[in-house]
């Protein structure tokens, strides 16, 4: 019998590691909780249970035999998913809730810096809005301003000038935009460079770090218009160096991974590090406490090895093996709803996209229409026949030999369908080909 896999979530990332885990030769069976309905179309289950409703997911895991879980978003690990599925004697792949402190508040996370020397922007956290716009108007711009707490991706924002900074600190401080009861928020330098996420594999103070991707936080072309939760990403990232990496590794996954065993909360699961390449090397944006998204879902495509067995090893104190494919890129496209990341339109017909063995969809925000014969059949021939139900739908993904065939594959493929009620970026890659090839003519804008 081979191993029965839970996997807590519902978007793409949660698909992205389904595909993965499934395709492993020692896995059976993947679940995930609740899943979408997109996932169903790669012969990976889902049940609609809660990710908040822990001890339904433990009564899942424990009568219908599996074998561990991997937990995707945050939100759970927060709340203490983890150390619920161990009181209980499961096994999960995330950290402890204390732990993933170094995700849930980010003066936590800056504070563990500041005590082990772990390089990233110099600081101020602030408790209430006039001592915050007060530093801003003396500080000045450019500055970068983030809600303490968790915020969907959404909660930070790079302002250029000093209106834009205040408009942020009233966002979270008088308009509570992002719901925090313990209202904190921490003030950052702004930081010149390439960024780029790193994601490792920990157990304590071992880890195993993955491929280095880059993410593209704003909805619109050229890095315009409000940030979202990511709209496309790639790896590997060819302008940061591989010394870049090296140090990054040296000077802040490792003491970041010492320092929290240190301190009395060891960390299993995902450590990402949200990095930025500058002059004088590499720095800490932020940490999360899990799998980025979209990044995932440009990393795993490159896994070699068998996803099951390497956590599994790491899940009984073993050393695990991960291995990867060189000489390749991974880039993903999302396709997002009209309106995100503010209101978006739902409702719509999901188009069908064609795949190969080198591509896949993963679905995120998609749903069965509760009326399917009200649908013009005219249209179902070139759609999914799933509908929209949230900002992120899919993230459209392939490897190819190189980030140009990567990238020419998908935007050819993606600028022949039929996408009213969508939106995607058309330049997903576009920073490192300007660096490989400055001033590319073939360059998209």
């Amino acid at each position: 019998m081979g191993m029965k896999v839970l996997v807590i979530g519902s978007g793409a990332r949660e698909h992205a590691i389904a595909a993965t885990l499934l395709k492993g030769a020692s896995v059976d069976e993947v679940t995930v909780a609740p899943g979408n309905p997109g996932m169903e179309l790669d012969g990976i289950r889902t049940t609609h249970i809660d990710p908040s409703n822990h001890a339904a997911l433990i009564e899942f895991m424990q009568s219908s035999g599996y074998d561990w879980a991997l937990v995707g978003p945050e939100v759970p690990l927060m709340h203490g998913i983890v150390d619920d599925f161990r009181e209980v004697g499961l096994k999960a792949f995330g950290p402890t809730r204390a732990a993933a402190q170094v995700e849930g508040s980010k003066d936590f996370a800056k504070q563990l810096m500041a005590r082990h020397a772990i390089p990233t922007a110099a600081y101020r956290t602030f408790t209430d809005y006039d001592a915050a716009a007060a530093y801003v108007a003396e500080h000045g711009a450019p500055i970068v301003i983030k809600a303490d707490g968790l915020a969907a991706g959404k909660g930070v924002t790079v302002a250029l000038d000093t209106q834009t900074a205040l408009g942020a600190l009233e966002d979270i401080f008088v308009e509570r935009r992002f719901g925090n009861d313990d209202l904190k928020v921490v003030i950052e330098d702004f930081l010149e460079g390439q960024e780029f996420s790193l994601m490792s594999f920990v157990n304590g103070t071992e880890f195993w770090p993955m491929p280095i991707s880059q993410d593209h936080k704003r909805a619109y072309d050229g890095d315009k218009g409000p940030n979202t939760g990511g709209m496309g990403a790639y790896s590997p990232v060819p302008q940061v160096s591989d010394d870049t990496v090296e140090q990054a590794i040296n000077t802040i996954i490792r003491p970041t991974v010492e320092a929290l065993a240190e301190e009395g909360t060891p960390f299993t699961g995902i450590l990402y590090a949200g990095l930025i390449a500058t002059d004088d090397g590499p720095k800490v944006i932020e940490f999360n406490a899990r799998f980025g998204d979209p990044e995932t879902e440009a990393v795993l495509p490159l896994l070699t090895s068998d996803l099951d067995e390497g956590i599994n090893a790491i899940l009984n104190d073993e050393q695990p093996t991960f291995t990867w494919r060189t000489n390749a890129t991974a880039l993903g496209v999302v396709l997002a709803a009209k309106g995100y990341p503010g209101k978006p339109k739902k409702g719509t017909l999901v188009p069908a996209i064609p795949t190969d063995s080198d591509s896949h969809i993963y679905y995120a925000g998609v749903k069965k229409p509760k009326h399917p014969e009200n649908q013009d059949p005219a249209d179902l021939i070139s759609s999914t026949g799933l509908v929209s139900s949230s900002g992120r739908v899919l993230v459209y993904e392939t490897v190819a030999p190189t980030l140009q065939a990567a990238q020419s594959k998908i935007y050819d493929t993606l600028d022949t369908l039929n996408t009213t009620g969508f939106f995607y970026r058309h330049d997903i890659g576009a920073k490192a080909l300007e660096a490989i090839v400055p001033n590319n003519p073939n360059h998209i804008e």
